[in-house]
């Protein structure tokens, strides 16, 4: 069968600028050499590593420079990273600080570190979102005082994406004398980001075209910071063991395509997101999870709805004979399902969420394959 691919926020497949760089790589001298040996090898891998770091900078903007990437092995050790050598860094640096806030939309790779940190002496306090999805600043400010040390707010959210206003809620956390981090692995590649008065980021290569294993965290060099792991002193100290050079030229190279295309793909795949949501929404047996799916304030390519009369998992499973790969807002296991933490924070019901679907894609989906795919759908919950 041939399936057709819709989960790209979940792994998007390799684009050939990326393939090209690995096999570019491998055919070249510097192949399985370690960048930080000091013979004229080691350091010709260096200058790779570091054109990498160039053009990951570029890309993302928002003044951050070449030495502030952190190459990691994905988006959550880059979370892991950020969150608690961040809030370490800074409770060291003034012990009065010893409150972290998220939003209740993060990923898990944030929402999971809640008891760690709480091992490790912090308060976590959690932000909650509106109907629609979106952390308004008044109710952050709302959370915020001089011992908070840390707030961590996702660019765009995996599920639904929304887009976050990063920018304003930056602002809102340095009037408290706080430090902000955003969680830009869904958003990065595919919107243009504003990040000028965020302190930390994370992106990863594999949601825009890059290759798996290899991820990065950007991180202002005035950030206090505590590493989170110990051994050669690479990354400046800040994330040890030997570097991937070969993932991250594939990465900067993905990233070079997306930030060369990015208007065009993005009216491209913003257009037909619209047209799937019109169509599939026509049926009142579908729903959107968020009543603006469209414009600025939502992600490209990301179709995020319900069947309140169906389950994720026979959805899922019912495309899946029908050749479509798409993934849902709730975690299927053991033959049980638990609605979608998102959604739930959202105040969607349970019943509703644990009929919620995913369609995720970019231009290289074609408008026939999505056609095709909407036809399918209305047709298993018809």
């Amino acid at each position: 069968m041939n399936y057709v691919y819709l989960d790209y926020a979940a792994s998007a497949p390799m684009r050939t600028e990326a393939l090209y760089a690995e096999k570019t790589y491998e055919a070249s001298p510097i192949a399985g050499v370690n960048p930080n040996s000091l013979h004229s090898l080691g350091r010709q891998a260096a200058r790779e590593l570091d054109s990498a770091r160039s053009v990951i900078a570029n890309a993302v903007g928002g003044k951050f420079r070449s030495p502030d990437v952190i190459f990691c092995s994905g988006g959550t050790e880059g979370n892991n990273l950020s969150v608690l050598g961040m809030a370490e860094g800074i409770r060291n640096k003034d012990h009065k600080r010893n409150v972290v806030v998220f939003s209740a939309i993060e990923h898990d790779s944030v929402l999971d570190l809640a008891p760690v940190l709480r091992e490790k002496g912090f308060e976590v306090r959690i932000v909650q979102p509106n109907r629609q999805g979106k952390i308004e600043g008044s109710v952050l400010e709302g959370l915020l005082d001089q011992s908070v040390a840390l707030v961590s707010v996702m660019y765009a959210n995996n599920e639904t994406g929304v887009i976050q206003p990063v920018a304003e809620l930056a602002r809102i956390t340095h009037r408290a004398g706080a430090l902000f981090h955003t969680d830009a692995v869904q958003a990065f590649g595919r919107i243009c980001l504003e990040v000028t008065d965020v302190d930390a980021l994370t992106i990863a290569a594999h949601k825009i075209g890059g290759p798996l294993g290899i991820a990065a965290v950007l991180m202002r060099s005035k950030v206090p910071f505590q590493a989170q792991s110990y051994g050669g002193g690479q990354e400046s100290g800040r994330r040890h063991g030997t570097q991937d050079v070969r993932g991250a030229l594939a990465f900067a190279a993905a990233t070079r395509w997306c930030q060369d295309n990015l208007t065009q793909t993005q009216e491209i795949v913003s257009m037909r997101a619209n047209k799937v949501y019109e169509t599939l929404c026509s049926s009142p047996k579908i729903k959107p999870t968020t009543a603006a799916y469209a414009g600025t304030d939502h992600m490209p390519g990301t179709v995020s709805i319900m069947v309140p009369s169906m389950d994720s998992e026979t959805l899922i499973l019912k495309l899946d004979q029908a050749g479509y790969e798409v993934s849902a807002g709730s975690a299927c296991s053991s033959g049980s399902l638990n609605a979608s933490h998102v959604l739930t924070a959202m105040g969607i019901s349970r019943n509703e969420a644990l009929g919620s679907l995913r369609i995720t894609f970019d231009e290289r989906v074609s408008e026939s394959d999505l056609n095709a795919f909407c036809t399918t759908l209305l047709r298993i919950v018809g």
